[in-house]
C-alpha cells in the first residue's frame, strides 16, 4: 500500500503541471495550512504543507495519495487525513525528501498505514 502513496488519486483531479503553490490545505476536520513546495513526479509526487502557527512553523510533507481532491478554483487541496494524523506524522527532513528512499518509505508507510 505505501508505494501508491507517492502518486495522485485519478479521483483528485491534479492535471499533471499544475503549480500548486501557495494552494490552501484541508484536512477532514479543517484547514492546516497552505502548500510551500510541491512534485508531481513519477512514483514520488508530494506536497510540503507550511503549517505556519498551527504547529508552530513545521513543515509536513504530504505524499500526493493523500490528496482525495484539489478545488482549483478555490485554490484548496483536501487530504483524507485529520489534522492529529498529519501533526503526528514524521518530522519533515528538507535534505531526505528528494532521493531518499528510506524516508519516503517511512512515510508511505505511515500514512498508507489503515486508519483508525
Amino acid at each position: 500500500m505505501t508505494d501508491n502513496m507517492w502518486g495522485y488519486q485519478p479521483s483528485a483531479g491534479y492535471a499533471a503541471g499544475s503549480d500548486l503553490i501557495g494552494y490552501k490545505v484541508e484536512a477532514t476536520d479543517g484547514e492546516i495550512g497552505k502548500v510551500d513546495k510541491h512534485s508531481d513526479e513519477v512514483g514520488s509526487a508530494y506536497i510540503v504543507v507550511d503549517t505556519g502557527v498551527w504547529i508552530f512553523g513545521k513543515h509536513v510533507l504530504l505524499p500526493a495519495g493523500t490528496i482525495s481532491r484539489i478545488d482549483t478554483a478555490e485554490r484548496k487541496i483536501y487530504v483524507g487525513r485529520t489534522k492529529s494524523e498529519i501533526k503526528d506524522s514524521p518530522e519533515f527532513d528538507k535534505d531526505k525528501h528528494v532521493g531518499d528512499s528510506g524516508y519516503h518509505h517511512q512515510l508511505g508507510s505511515y500514512y498508507g498505514r489503515p486508519r483508525s
